[in-house]
């Protein structure tokens, strides 16, 4: 991922340095467990802890002649250890590090993204608080529905993301699984008690069968996941987006002192944040499908999956990483224009109160048909020349047979529409 979208405490888990540095460790602990059975001297493990380090240019330099970057890990790493490094990867195969390395990097970057969750669930929290009560109006098919409270959109999104929350969690403990079991997975030169050590010391789990590689299918699920999650991130950018369109202006992002939002219409203020969260939404879902087609590899093991992990493992946990972190932001920040809600709530002349009307015209006992007709007869002619749909109400004498004014006029109270916020506050918060 490119350094704009890219924070460092993301970024190094993909390093150089901490992937050796993680194939080293792995190395180390095999070393220990094999010398506690008896397979190696228990001295040459020691030597091995004691002196093993690795230079990452020399990795590189010896990995353009061998075509092979576990071969020249363990070249480098010998020329530091001296001859007890024959002991080194006894009975092992380079995928039993390859693969418990990405295991424990994917694991660390998914252990982030749940504290990013938990970053933007405060935010939300705090926001969806503060406009728990203020009005504003919800829209189906981008047209006016029914009055809401901007809390109660945020109260949406923060119980999507407590799902996205749990649904990291598993793709953490799916993910977090150690193979160290041989060329094809028998154990045929190395005990099983060696992957059960180097499991216990990585905080990672036993593999129950592997072949050369872990099994694909988890990959799958966790990239699925992020690409749920990205989609979630998508959605909330895409709901301030469209707030923050000049026809709506209920909300918007923080414009800074200094900010520019077009190099040639000084006027302009730009949901430029929103929109690259849209875009990192659509990179991090770029990594779903590869993953899925990664999960069918040829008999024991093929390297097609090999490419498109290094580069979608540190690509989607970078983007999602940087947009949620980003998110936490724009929800910090976001000014809110509440006298413009009403005023986009009060656009119609009451329209969106019809169903009231409608609702209590069946219970005074017209049809439902008939009352439908009724209400929105009156409703289309407020629709087209505008002003007051209750006094067009009142002075409907189909109307008036079955409610009187005062009758219809507690019909367009917005607190019938807000009775049941703090069962859903308490359902989602609580």
């Amino acid at each position: 991922m490119i350094p704009r979208y890219s924070r460092p405490e993301m970024e190094a888990i993909w390093s150089d340095q901490s992937k050796f540095s993680i194939w080293l460790e792995i190395e180390t602990h095999a070393c220990d467990a094999q010398a506690k059975l008896g397979v190696i001297p228990q001295d040459a493990a020691d030597i091995i802890r004691e002196k093993s380090s690795f230079d990452i240019e020399e990795i590189h330099e010896i990995e353009r002649e061998t075509k092979h970057d576990v071969i020249a890990f363990l070249t480098s790493v010998a020329r530091f250890v001296g001859p007890e490094a024959r002991f080194i990867h006894q009975g092992m195969t380079s995928s039993d590090v390859l693969d418990t390395t990405y295991a424990v990097q994917m694991k660390r970057a998914t252990e982030m993204l749940i504290e990013d969750i938990d970053g933007l669930l405060a935010a939300l929290k705090t926001r969806a608080e503060e406009h728990k009560y203020t009005p504003t109006i919800g829209r189906s098919h981008g047209i006016h529905a029914e009055p809401v409270t901007f809390g109660l959109k945020l109260a949406g999104f923060y119980a999507e993301f407590k799902r996205a929350r749990a649904r990291l969690v598993a793709a953490r403990d799916e993910i977090a699984t150690c193979k160290i079991s041989g060329a094809v997975g028998t154990y045929a030169h190395i005990d099983p008690a060696v992957e059960a050590h180097v499991a216990e010391c990585m905080g990672l789990s036993i593999e129950e069968h592997s072949t050369q590689v872990i099994p694909r299918d988890r990959h799958a699920m966790v990239f699925a996941v992020f690409g749920v999650v990205a989609s979630s991130v998508e959605r909330l950018a895409t709901e301030i987006r469209h707030l923050q369109r000049t026809e709506v202006r209920e909300a918007e992002e923080y414009f800074s002192p200094g900010q520019k939002g077009s190099s040639a219409m000084p006027h302009k203020r730009n949901p430029v944040l929103t929109e690259n969260l849209t875009g990192l939404a659509r990179i991090v879902r770029a990594a779903v499908n590869p993953a899925l087609e990664n999960v069918a590899l040829w008999h024991e093991r093929d390297i097609s999956h090999s490419s498109v992990e290094r580069v979608f493992g540190p690509d989607a946990t970078i983007a999602l990483d940087f947009a949620l972190k980003r998110l936490s932001s724009v929800i910090e920040n976001l000014v809110v224009y509440q006298d413009q809600m009403q005023a986009n709530l009060d656009q119609l002349g009451g329209l969106v109160h019809s169903q009231q009307v409608l609702l209590a015209l069946t219970q005074a006992g017209i049809s439902r048909e008939d009352a439908y007709k009724i209400v929105q007869r009156n409703a289309m002619e407020t629709w087209k020349n505008g002003g007051s749909y209750l006094e067009r109400l009142k002075g409907d004498d189909e109307i008036g047979d079955s409610l009187s004014d005062a009758e219809l006029e507690a019909l367009f109270d917005l607190d019938q529409h807000f009775a049941r916020v703090d069962l859903i506050f308490d359902r989602v918060f609580g």
